[in-house]
């Protein structure tokens, strides 16, 4: 069996990381599977979904840091050329972290260790309205 939903995130942008576990748990719960895998995917090229811990030094300071050292705001990004905007930055850490997650269900409920939580990262440079897709597979 599948299932597959979606909602909407706001964002503020600029490394902005959102805890957004309670959401795919509603879903996980609206559909009923039991036992099987939930994948979260963030819409778009210049976010993307991780676990850690959802504590403000990580959400607020440490990952946007980490960012900041293996991909500088302010480095030159060919990608600006392009397009002639200013988020080359965005991409290239986006790319790096990855759009998607894939979470093992066990008896209804996701594997996630107490304090894990899933994580949306939007690394563009203005408030966005992000879209999430969780699908469901399993029985």
């Amino acid at each position: 069996m599948t299932h597959a939903s979606r909602f909407e995130v706001s964002t503020c942008g600029n490394a902005h990381v959102i805890d957004i576990t309670e959401q795919v748990n509603r879903v996980i719960g609206e559909s009923g599977i039991r036992e099987g895998i939930s994948v979260v995917f963030a819409v778009g090229s210049t976010a993307g979904i991780t676990t850690t811990e959802a504590e403000p030094g990580l959400l607020n300071h440490d990952l946007k840091a980490f960012f900041e050292r293996i991909a500088p705001e302010d480095m030159y990004y060919k990608h600006e050329e392009t397009w002639h905007d200013d988020n080359g930055h965005a991409h290239v850490r986006a790319s790096a972290l990855g759009p998607s997650l894939a979470v093992p269900l066990v008896d209804g409920r996701m594997t996630l260790g107490t304090w894990q939580q899933i994580v949306l990262m939007d690394f563009d440079t203005r408030p966005r309205r992000r879209d999430i897709v969780v699908q469901i597979v399993g029985e």
